[in-house]
């Protein structure tokens, strides 16, 4: 049994069974990866994969139950790795930090730029994604550490710990009718006009429709997308009301605009640290973790980590 023949059988099973994505990804031939497959499953004297002729077609009874234990080798395998590297260069390494556009666009640049002075011999890769995808990263390995509103809460493999709470803001152009309201803009009000928001499962959206369905209201939403500033834009034409995170919001920076606030209206919004279960972390991950949320210090972060493995256990 080798390591190879580990790293077939999970990247068969992320593939979606297309043994050429595999090759690829592990950067070698089609027939190399089938014969690791087959030497493993001779060994383990059981298959692991259902098959049609030469093609794969999904995981049979007893693979279901290895596969975990493939997944848990290579996670201890890539631990040691790590716990070595983390004692013989503590301040050098990679950190990989996968976000949303609105956490990398405005919840992160100072904290990148603080762990940037604090280590500067760690290459920091920060990648974007909707929650899911920054759900998958972490859960492929690729993200050390994610940063998202919703989804990541969802996924068992993962210890998730609150960051910070936000709302939401609405923004209109100069000269906007519900500038000229009486009070606190109400739901009724802001459902008589086009709504420009975020994407389905983006930056607080089911908050959003949650809202107005309770109220039994339906706006015409004529435009979503992932980032803020987007948004904004189509504001700024006349296309719509906004609605957006009031992290995404600023006076001074958006002057051609005006700002009402909507936390009354929507639900508060939790931003949420994601981090695999069993994944080792290096004392950089924890630096930067704390430059990020300074209460959440490496014993707190730790603790969460060990309380997860022990109710997994």
């Amino acid at each position: 049994m080798n390591f190879q023949q580990l790293r077939s059988v999970r990247e068969a099973v992320r593939c979606g069974y297309n043994l050429t994505e595999v090759a690829n990804m592990l950067h070698t031939s089609q027939p190399g990866v089938s014969r690791q497959i087959r030497e493993l499953e001779e060994e383990l004297g059981v298959e692991i994969f259902g098959r049609a002729g030469k093609r794969l077609t999904g995981l049979t009874p007893p693979g279901k139950d290895l596969l975990p234990i493939v997944e848990r080798l290579l996670l201890d395998a890539e631990n040691l790795k790590r716990a070595g590297q983390d004692y013989s260069a503590q301040l050098e390494g990679q950190l990989s930090v996968a976000a949303t556009h609105s956490q990398a666009r405005y919840a992160l640049p100072h904290v990148v730029k603080d762990f940037r002075d604090q280590f500067p011999k760690v290459t920091l890769h920060l990648h974007q994604g909707s929650p899911k995808q920054v759900a998958a990263m972490l859960l492929s390995g690729e993200a050390d550490i994610g940063v998202a509103t919703e989804a990541l809460a969802d996924y068992p493999q993962l210890v998730t710990l609150p960051c910070y709470r936000w709302t939401h803001s609405i923004v209109v152009p100069p000269g906007h009718p519900l500038l000229a309201q009486d009070g606190p803009v109400t739901l009724a009000q802001l459902a008589r006009y086009p709504i420009i928001t975020y994407e389905l499962g983006y930056t607080g959206r089911s908050h959003i429709d949650n809202a107005f369905a309770t109220a039994g209201l339906r706006p015409e939403v004529v435009l979503t997308a992932m980032d803020a500033d987007v948004i904004k834009t189509y504001v700024e034409l006349g296309m719509g009301v906004g609605i957006v995170a009031s992290v995404a919001v600023d006076e001074e920076r958006d002057a051609h605009l005006r700002i009402l606030d909507a936390g009354h209206l929507f639900q508060v919004n939790v931003t949420r640290l994601g981090l695999r279960r069993g994944a080792w972390l290096r004392g950089y991950a924890y630096g930067f973790i704390e430059t990020f949320v300074p209460t959440l210090s490496r014993g707190v972060v730790a603790q969460a980590l060990s309380s997860a493995e022990a109710v997994e256990a």
